[in-house]
């Protein structure tokens, strides 16, 4: 269910990816305990050093776009000025012509580089989620909240108490759901869970106060916890805020400075990540746009150490993690990038653009579509191969037309020749849908309506 943090994500593709990375994290959390280290703080640094591995060849793709694209964008500009402020159809055709003609110079699609975002970001998102709900994707982990959670749910009014915990208020909706009041095992044990998972170290020593017949396995579920969240003597489950605000208090300048830690560390890596990643070419046009995305570099590092300040510091770890993972793949990437020879480059993609342009041709050829007039065919207007959704009257079918004008179809006519051109297009399309097809279906209907004999004035063929 959606709604659910500890359950595993249904959010259609976020979800499916956040299964399979479920799988990945466990099993190095499975390796890790095998080895007699079950830590979740060491898990999060492997599990996000082996994902950006895996997406290593997507972001040296990206990378390569990117050099393209300021190769190809000054032509490309030269185009969009040569027709600046021209809005003919001609105009139009011929700008999109000239602008295909770049792309396919150099051999990249102008979706190019959306493509491997798109992939990237359901990845990096459902990364998110695995990292901020582990119980639901590590079962040792949820294991470790049994037999208490059982327990507490028995108790009278701890539903009530644990809804005043600091983080309870992003799982309100759960303890109103309909499967929740109705006592849905499953559903109440999650959402227990939930809350608890986030719950800081003062906030267990108050469920312990108010549920004192529950001390032995409230401590003896903290104490595992805490062996699974211990990384060099912080809980990951508490955040820096916290750290802080004690260390404050008892005066110690180690625990405020590893406190600071976390946060200075995202915010600094994050800082030496944006510095690394390859920055377009600006022109005058594109001046104003570029002021805005360093203005977003400049704040995101401070952004990244407000929201660790406050957020559980595994949370904080992993953007670390992440950070530094991605800065040491941007510098093996731009030495990969530095020794590429780009024009040897451009050529292999004109190959491949030629060979892929060849085929085509080979298609509507063998389909009996003329190539030199494909264009033409795939840019005429069809809505006039529609059928007719007007009735037919007797005073439209008696109306008499100029002399050696051409007889209007009936809607029986439009039917059938409509019925035909399909015919003849489902029979001989290379691919249904692409373009070569629909200007097959153009074209057998233009034969068909064309070869018509007409009618003049007399009604005589």
């Amino acid at each position: 269910m959606p709604g659910i943090i500890l359950t595993k994500s249904a959010t259609p593709v976020i979800g499916w990816v956040a299964t399979l990375l479920g799988y990945i994290m466990e099993g190095i959390f499975y390796i890790l305990n095998m080895i007699g280290i079950p830590n979740i703080g060491i898990a999060i640094i492997i599990f996000t050093i082996v994902i950006y591995m895996l997406m290593l060849p997507l972001t040296i793709k990206q990378q390569k776009f990117s050099k393209l694209s300021n190769k190809m964008n000054p032509e490309l500009q030269a185009i969009q000025k040569k027709y600046n402020g021209k809005k003919d159809n001609d105009s139009m055709m011929a700008m999109q012509n000239e602008t295909q003609a770049v792309y396919a110079k150099y051999g990249v699609s102008p979706m190019g580089s959306c493509v491997q975002m798109l992939i990237q970001l359901p990845i990096i998102y459902a990364l998110y989620k695995v990292i901020y709900a582990i119980p639901a994707y590590i079962g040792q982990v949820k294991e470790a909240f049994f037999p208490l959670v059982d327990k507490l749910i028995a108790q009278p009014g701890s539903a009530e108490f644990i809804q005043g915990f600091r983080n309870a208020g992003m799982y309100m909706k759960q303890f109103s759901n309909e499967l929740f009041t109705a006592g849905d095992t499953t559903y109440v044990q999650n959402t227990f869970i939930d809350v608890l998972n986030k719950a800081s170290t003062p906030e267990w020593a108050t469920l312990a106060e108010k549920f004192p017949n529950l001390s032995a396995d409230i401590a003896a579920t903290t104490e595992k916890l805490a062996s699974y969240n211990n990384l060099f003597g912080m809980n990951i489950g508490d955040s820096p805020s916290y750290y802080l605000s004690n260390a404050m208090q008892a005066k110690n300048v180690l625990l405020i400075i590893a406190a600071l830690a976390i946060p200075v560390l995202a915010a600094v890596t994050q800082w030496l990540n944006v510095k690394l990643m390859p920055q377009p070419e600006s022109n005058g046009e594109q001046n104003s746009m570029m002021s805005s995305m360093k203005m977003m570099n400049n704040i995101m590092p401070i952004m990244s150490a407000v929201f660790c300040f406050s957020l559980p510091a595994g949370v904080g770890l992993y953007w670390v993690a992440s950070a530094v993972v991605r800065s040491i793949q941007q510098v093996l990437v731009n030495k990969h990038i530095d020794k590429t020879d780009f024009d040897q480059l451009i050529e292999k993609n004109k190959d491949k653009a030629k060979k892929k342009q060849e085929k085509r041709i080979k298609r509507m050829e063998k389909a009996g579509i003329d190539p030199k007039t494909i264009n033409q065919y795939a840019s005429m207007n069809t809505r006039n191969v529609q059928p007719s959704t007007k009735p037919v009257t007797a005073a439209s079918t008696s109306s008499k037309k100029p002399a050696g004008s051409k007889a209007p179809m009936t809607a029986e006519e439009k039917e059938a020749a409509v019925k035909k051109a399909t015919e003849m297009y489902n029979k001989n399309a290379p691919k249904p849908g692409s373009i070569a097809a629909k200007a097959n279906m153009v074209k057998v209907y233009n034969e068909n309506n064309n070869s018509r004999p007409e009618k003049d004035s007399t009604g005589k063929k």
